[in-house]
């Protein structure tokens, strides 16, 4: 039997859906300044013997580059997923006792790519609020269905701009309708090629806030969210359901960390 699993999953192309990280990538100001790296030890002459060894010091945001928002990470009226009210018991300095990272399960389940940019001529205008109906027409075009338990990843066309951040941070991102018609589906978490999934700057009125998707999704749903994805490359396959796998960091307490997903292509 595991031969037979092993020999289906040779079989399969292996998309990478994480972009590299390095010093200035793209990253929402309230996580500034992202990710660096700082070698400590160094291959030196001169240390006695022919081996030399090199490691470094990695100081990054939860929230820099491709990552996983955890449940903890947002609140509304001071409450959690759950109705869990933030208490000093909850919420300490070295993080959260609910909720955390550490409490993520490995995330393999059906993948759904909607490709709303592929949908609009290749990208989307700068700022776009991508809707409900939106999302509905994109999986209609498509034929896909959106089935309770899978993962919907979005692109907005702007994963291509990494590399420009000022137009990155100038991507689409998903009206609070858009999260509601996700949540309405049953997926387990949502993703999309920008940085905050929902569109930076923007306040809902029915909900009453800024990052509506957030509180729609993690908050009242418990659905978790990923974001700065690199969909081109799953987008020029042409394909739009594959298996998706991803293992968060059982960082104790975190609200967030960085991620590598991949798609599955049978």
């Amino acid at each position: 039997m595991l031969n037979e699993l092993w020999q289906g999953l040779r079989g399969c192309r292996v998309v990478d859906l994480e972009h590299p990280r390095r010093p200035g990538d793209p990253i929402h100001p309230a996580h500034a300044p992202g990710l660096n790296l700082y070698l400590h030890r160094r291959h030196e002459p001169g240390l006695g013997e022919p081996r030399t060894s090199a490691s470094g010091v990695i100081v990054a945001a939860e929230h820099s580059g491709t990552h996983i928002d955890a449940l903890c990470h947002q609140a509304e009226d001071l409450h959690l997923f759950g109705g869990l009210r933030v208490t000093p018991e909850v919420q300490g300095p070295t993080g959260f006792s609910r909720l955390g990272m550490e409490t993520v399960a490995p995330i393999i389940a059906p993948g759904v790519l909607l490709d709303v940019a592929g949908r609009c001529g290749g990208e989307l205008a700068e700022r776009t609020l991508i809707s409900g109906d939106d999302l509905e027409a994109c999986a209609r075009a498509q034929g896909v269905t959106v089935e309770s338990g899978s993962v919907v990843l979005i692109r907005t066309g702007y994963g291509r701009h990494w590399g420009d951040g000022e137009r990155y941070l100038r991507a689409p991102g998903v009206a609070a309708d858009g999260a509601r018609w996700l949540a309405r589906r049953g997926v387990i978490a949502a993703g999309a090629d920008n940085v905050a999934f929902d569109l930076l700057g923007h306040v809902d009125p029915e909900v009453g806030s800024s990052l509506p998707c957030h509180v729609v999704l993690l908050v009242r749903h418990g659905i978790h969210i990923i974001e700065n994805l690199d969909l081109e490359e799953l987008a020029a396959t042409g394909r739009h359901e594959f298996v998706f796998f991803c293992l968060p960091l059982k960082i104790a307490g975190g609200t967030g960390c960085p991620v590598r997903p991949v798609a599955l292509l049978p």
